[in-house]
């Protein structure tokens, strides 16, 4: 693909080599296509290396949100403290089960759940926080567990984004992205840091939540019982053995893959300290990011229209771009649903007018690198000096 007659750089994109394809062209050289050997196979790599006692593979990370709270009984009437900076299903999952999803600004720093507004929300009807690793990045979560043991809550990790990325606990210990609460999910998209095409995992030490979410994804069928018995609502969440054949052969390449990721993460870094008006992601103490997409934020003297502005130019100029994320609460079913106003949440929606996703993905090279970086810089400076960074 060209602009311009310049070679254009893609957003992103998966990192895949010949083991992946030998491992998937096994699969469909076998008779078991489906429910085979891969699916605890790639349960248990993804279990060992989270350090959770069980892993319940799923087609979506959506889907793996959705069972979590199924598991949990939580349900019409009830609701749940989540955040409104995020991709919009950690916020549908409670929707599916008539659960109201109850928002919580975003601390401007992280970019996560702001812990000292959560108490303040919760209700009688408040069953759990669902929480989300945004970036890459994980939230605070020894804060988080203390507030749900003392209001006696259930905790969702939302870690679609975030394999890889550790947390130091209060005692010194660190502890991986998706062990935090009483369940995580993964997700497996091809822009994230592992791919299975489409797939997602359930994490979890609870043996009663798992147990229930490997029935639940199979058309609610107990382990052992026939195909026509059904012990419960269920759905057809499952993830064929060629999607785990994939993946097996992703997570064995992982530390290669984050180490790839880290090194494109540090020649952003390097080239944006240099920036004035572009503030570059970065962890806070106690925090291991697993770099998931690069978002930059322009810097508080600009707004959603020089943003956009931005994104335009770049985009005519060959170089992929995004912003990253939308208001959950301001998606139009949410403002139909709850009647959500502009100035509802206003750090996620100052963050939110500002935010650019740049190219990331393994093999971007660090000249496509000072590419990025340099034509960024150049549209900032076709704004005018009036949108200087004040």
């Amino acid at each position: 693909m060209e602009a311009s007659g310049v070679t254009a750089i893609a957003l992103s994109g998966p990192d895949l080599t010949e083991s992946e394809i030998v491992a998937v062209s096994d699969v469909l050289r076998s008779s078991r296509l489906s429910l085979g050997a891969k699916l605890p196979e790639f349960e248990r790599k993804v279990a060992e290396y989270v350090g959770c006692r069980y892993a319940v593979a799923v087609n979506s990370g959506t889907s793996a949100l959705h069972l979590i709270v199924r598991s949990l009984g939580i349900g019409e009437g009830d609701e749940v403290i989540t955040t409104p900076f995020s991709f919009v299903a950690s916020a549908n999952c409670l929707l599916y089960e008539r659960v109201k999803p109850v928002f919580v600004d975003i601390d401007e720093s992280a970019l996560n759940l702001d812990c000292d507004l959560i108490e303040r929300a919760i209700t009688e009807q408040t069953r759990a926080i669902l929480a989300v690793d945004v970036f890459g990045l994980p939230a605070d979560w020894s804060r988080l567990q203390e507030i749900a043991r003392a209001h006696s809550l259930a905790l969702i990790e939302d870690s679609c984004e975030a394999l890889g990325a550790r947390y130091r606990l209060r005692d010194g210990r660190w502890a991986m992205a998706g062990s935090l609460a009483d369940a995580g999910a993964f997700a497996f998209y091809p822009n994230k840091q592992i791919t299975t095409g489409e797939g997602g995992m359930i994490v979890t030490d609870r043996e009663d939540i798992a147990r229930l979410c490997r029935s639940m994804r199979n058309q609610g069928r107990d382990e052992g019982a026939g195909w026509l018995q059904h012990s419960r609502l269920g759905f057809n969440y499952r993830l064929s053995d060629i999607n785990c054949a994939l993946g097996i052969a992703q997570i064995e390449r992982l530390d290669g893959i984050l180490a790839a990721r880290n090194r494109v993460a540090e020649w952003y870094g390097e080239l944006l300290a240099e920036v004035a008006e572009v503030q570059a992601p970065r962890p806070y103490p106690g925090a291991e990011i697993s770099w998931f997409v690069y978002v930059v934020r322009l810097a508080d003297g600009f707004g959603r229209a020089d943003r956009d502005r931005i994104l335009r130019g770049l985009r005519d100029r060959g170089i992929a771009c995004s912003n990253y994320f939308s208001p959950i609460h301001l998606q139009p079913f949410y403002r139909e649903m709850y009647a959500y106003q502009e100035g509802s949440f206003p750090v996620t929606e100052s963050i939110s007018a500002r935010t650019i996703v740049l190219p990331f993905f393994n093999r971007l090279t660090e000249e496509q690198v000072q590419r990025v970086v340099s034509t960024l810089k150049e549209e900032i400076a076709r704004l005018g000096p009036a949108r200087a960074c004040g």
